[in-house]
């Protein structure tokens, strides 16, 4: 009896942990599992708080897995396609489109809340990547160290801005990518790799990441980085300091469309539509402006004052995305010739 009375009260103790246990399981099994670049899932980002809103609008909790930038996250999806682990992916832009469709990664989902984004926003047609939101790619730079700012991508392999400018890595980077991409869309096949000779003196270095590299920049390591038109609102929303500005290029700046998307074979299809159409309500389009520092898919969004120093080009600058897929390998292999030369 003694036995089994031990046996009893281990039992009645062993439970409330075993359903415990459970109950934490079951939460991750349902748990809408989004894929994204590492500044969207930072506790500043816009992730933490778009998840809280969209769990209590919905009752599924989210889990975000950021491995890195826009690229690397694509890169993990396409491994895993075969036997999908996430549900929704956020960061793949329009330069990213035709490699996203060439590699089946995704379902196609036209959301209802893409009435109210503007038709030059929508970068696919068939509805895989759903515009979220958009900037331009710029150089910014820091008006306490630089009074005479480069004006164009020519004047910015100038000997006056040696060892000043920080960039990102293509092969990781969306912004890396989109620089190189710039580059090409200005200097065209024949000269960009002789515009990479000339600017090379100037890097200080090419980092990973966005998020590496802007922290070098505002650690004052560096007068110049390579950032969004939109980057200086963030400093004077949440700073109140007009230090850091952004340059529009004689040339054109190159302009990026971020998009978003469910992937193809997840479990959750529902949820996911339901967070798709979440991200373009009136109230995640804010957030994600606010957060992202980037201007909003749904023109109809309010924004502060703050953006009337995220600059707009009137030469937004764009490459096909057929094009891009085709030949991107191969710019990618030279690009890393040139920088190591």
């Amino acid at each position: 009896m003694k036995k089994f009375s031990l046996i009893l009260l281990l039992i009645s103790l062993l439970l409330p942990l075993y359903s415990m246990a459970q109950e934490e399981a079951t939460t991750e099994q349902e748990a809408l599992v989004v894929y994204c670049y590492d500044s969207f899932a930072s506790d500043w980002g816009a992730g933490p708080s778009l998840a809280e809103k969209f769990e209590e609008l919905y009752g599924i909790p989210v889990v975000f897995e950021a491995p890195g930038d826009a690229v690397t996250v694509m890169t993990k999806a396409i491994m895993e396609k075969d036997d999908p682990k996430g549900d929704v992916i956020i960061g793949p832009d329009n330069n990213l489109l035709s490699r996203a469709l060439t590699e089946d990664i995704l379902m196609a989902y036209k959301p209802a809340g893409l009435e109210g984004v503007s038709e030059d926003l929508i970068f696919d047609d068939s509805y895989h990547l759903i515009p979220f939101d958009w900037g331009y790619f710029a150089i910014c730079y820091d008006t306490e160290v630089l009074a005479d700012p480069p004006s164009s991508l020519e004047e910015l392999t100038d000997p006056r801005f040696e060892k000043s400018l920080v960039l990102t890595d293509p092969r990781t980077s969306s912004p890396g990518m989109g620089f190189l991409l710039w580059t090409i869309s200005v200097y065209g096949e024949e000269g960009w790799q002789a515009y990479w000779e000339r600017l090379k003196p100037n890097l200080l270095t090419i980092s990973d990441g966005w998020s590496t590299a802007y922290g070098l920049f505002t650690a004052g390591e560096t007068p110049l980085v390579l950032s969004y038109s939109s980057s200086p609102a963030y400093h004077v929303e949440w700073e109140d300091t007009t230090r850091y500005q952004s340059l529009i290029f004689e040339e054109g700046n190159y302009r990026q469309i971020e998009g978003m998307g469910i992937l193809k074979g997840t479990k959750r299809e529902e949820a996911a539509k339901q967070f798709i159409e979440f991200m373009l309500t009136e109230e995640s389009q804010k957030t994600l402006a606010m957060s992202n520092i980037m201007f909003p898919a749904v023109e109809t969004t309010e924004l502060p004052p703050s953006f009337d120093y995220a600059l707009k080009s009137d030469n937004p600058l764009m490459l096909d995305s057929a094009l891009i897929e085709s030949h991107s390998e191969r710019w990618i292999q030279e690009w890393v010739e040139t920088v190591s030369r």
